[in-house]
């Protein structure tokens, strides 16, 4: 839609979401309020357009087509997990014949069995709750990854594992992030953060460190100099009302401690776990959720829409909705498809800059952390 029939869509009279155009426009705030009226709308279109707005408005005019990917490999080194997450479908018992655990060495000979290892820029990992691999093995193994693939950065260890090392250990993660840091852990990924509302936890995460602890170790990371991500796990049975408070947490931290990169709406999937499949989002849902986060967050960089999740269309749809990142190759992804979601488990550069470029964006390659690696304007992969 040409910018004059944007314009003149948000704001015709009849549009309750108009005066929220100009707020965004001149860089006011939304309130908890507004943002509710904003997600309850039916009008989907200005939605997206308020999203968007917020997106350009924030972005430096050379780069605001620009869509990122990064080069990943997901790395979980067990699935033998403590914890008793009803939406988990990954986790199995120390007893259960599915159960693996792997060794240091079992983690580099997995990645040097993927051939296009020697252009890999991110080591995405994450793991069950494990009494056996604790701070010693993932030092270990975070010596070990950068000893071998040196030039790959590792975003590693959710703030719920990192209070379970710590705790494993009889330390405090305040002691336990340092040594990790010194190892080679170069940010946290967003895990583990699910929905914050207390309600919901306590029927789907009850034995999970609580919003607040979790929200104090990313401040924690970002005190020491490390960025880290923030996720929303939405389709648990929560309202609309607590996925924007959840977004508002993450802004409200944002402002002490400014370490969060992107933040990542998620939807749960439900085969074999324990929750209700009658909580499913829907896509509109799923795009109210990257709209509203976009809209909210004045103060995170980017919005990433991760398509493992949501599918490859609707990954190209969300960016039309305040969302600038798709996230990248993945290799091996093992939760989201344990609990049901049928995309692929990887995809090569050119599927995801072919993916990008039909959105009609301009696909960028990046690291963990933004710096930029390679601009695919009208070159070919």
């Amino acid at each position: 839609m040409a910018p004059s029939l944007v314009e003149d869509y948000i704001t015709r009279p009849s549009n309750p979401l108009g005066r929220y155009y100009h707020k965004i426009l001149e860089g006011e705030r939304i309130t908890r309020e507004e943002a509710v009226e904003i997600y309850n709308s039916d009008d989907l279109l200005a939605i997206g357009i308020l999203a968007d707005t917020a997106r350009i408005t924030r972005t430096p005019a050379d780069v605001r087509d620009y869509v990122y990917w990064v080069h990943n490999f997901h790395i979980n080194p067990t699935n033998i997990c403590e914890a008793n997450c009803r939406f988990c479908s990954f986790k199995k018992g120390p007893k259960s014949p599915f159960a693996y655990v792997m060794s240091v060495d079992d983690v580099i000979e997995q990645v040097n069995n993927y051939p296009m290892k020697d252009s890999l820029s991110e080591f995405h990992i994450v793991s069950g709750l494990y009494e056996k691999q604790g701070l010693e093995y993932y030092r270990d193994l975070f010596v070990a990854l950068k000893k071998n693939f040196p030039k790959v950065h590792l975003k590693g260890l959710t703030a719920v594992e990192l209070d379970y090392i710590a705790k494993l250990e009889g330390m405090t993660v305040e002691e336990v992030l340092p040594i990790l840091k010194e190892a080679g852990l170069g940010s946290l990924p967003g895990g583990g953060a699910e929905v914050f509302a207390e309600r919901v936890r306590e029927l789907v995460c009850v034995d999970k460190i609580p919003a607040q602890e979790w929200l104090r170790i990313h401040g924690l990371a970002h005190s020491m100099g490390m960025q880290s991500n923030a996720t929303l796990l939405a389709g648990l049975g929560e309202t609309p009302e607590e996925r924007i408070d959840h977004v508002l947490a993450i802004r409200e931290q944002q402002d002490k401690t400014g370490g969060f990169m992107t933040f990542i709406p998620l939807n749960c999937y439900y085969d074999n776990n324990a929750v209700d499949a009658a909580n499913a989002l829907t896509g509109v849902e799923n795009l109210k959720n990257f709209a509203i986060s976009r809209i909210l967050l004045d103060n995170v960089p980017h919005i990433k829409s991760f398509w493992i999740h949501i599918g490859e269309k609707l990954s190209q749809v969300s960016l039309n909705f305040g969302v600038d990142d798709i996230d990248g190759t993945v290799v091996q992804e093992k939760i989201a498809h344990a609990a049901g979601t049928d995309t692929s488990q990887a995809l090569t550069q050119s599927e995801l800059v072919n993916m990008i470029r039909k959105a009609g964006k301009i696909p960028v390659e990046r690291d963990t952390v933004y710096n930029i690696i390679r601009v695919y304007d009208e070159q070919l992969v």
